[in-house]
């Protein structure tokens, strides 16, 4: 039977949502576009009830062929982050604001694209229903798509990054660049002190757990 396309994701969300449950019902999400061209849904993963959770923009190319969040260089990058600042990626639930790989062919490399806001709005019932069974203390949003797509778009995080805000979803919220603008980056030393400054964002909820 053919995938049949809505609008919102939020027709899809089970009642009494688990991770497990939403992550099964995600994997047949027709809510956008991107689900024609991408290998799998990239759902979030980790801990139940985790006390952190983190969340990207959109998965990579990596993550789109694993079917797992944050497994390419940034999510090593953020790996070794959170080892900096004394936690283990296992005690963090990580996911993205849209659970489909968007993407543009260069040759022969599948690049990654920015999801426009009819993508992100038709997720975010997902990403709500996440916060929602994990209950975090926390949210981490990484990147610029991340931490408008839950502040708004007026929000700057080159302005508020490592700052503990207020959040229209519940729990507070610290926003920060994404660990692959740490990679993009061409010269050492400024990757270097970029990677430093990241660090010390991500130290901002260590008061909360």
């Amino acid at each position: 039977m053919a995938k049949r396309s809505v609008q919102t994701a939020l027709p899809l969300i089970p009642p009494n949502p688990t991770v497990p449950n939403l992550r099964k019902a995600a994997a047949d999400c027709t809510a956008c576009p991107l689900f024609k061209n991408a290998t799998q849904t990239v759902f979030g993963e980790g801990p139940a009830k985790a006390t952190i959770m983190m969340a990207g923009e959109v998965p990579g190319n990596d993550e789109d062929l694993q079917g797992k969040p944050f497994v390419g260089p940034a999510g090593r990058e953020l790996q070794n982050a959170l080892q900096e600042i004394g936690l283990d990626r296992s005690q963090v639930y990580i996911t993205n604001v849209v659970k489909h790989f968007k993407w543009t062919r260069e040759g022969k490399r599948r690049i990654h694209q920015t999801p426009n806001s009819a993508e992100i709005a038709a997720c975010r019932p997902w990403f709500e229903a996440e916060i929602a069974a994990v209950q975090p203390r926390v949210i981490v949003l990484l990147g610029a798509t991340a931490a408008k797509a839950v502040l708004g778009r007026d929000f700057r995080v080159t302005q508020h990054r490592g700052e503990l805000l207020d959040s229209p979803l519940g729990p507070r919220v610290v926003a920060t660049v994404h660990p692959s603008a740490i990679l993009r980056n061409p010269d050492q030393a400024a990757r270097h002190e970029e990677r430093r400054r990241f660090v010390e964002d991500l130290k901002t909820v260590l008061p909360l757990i």
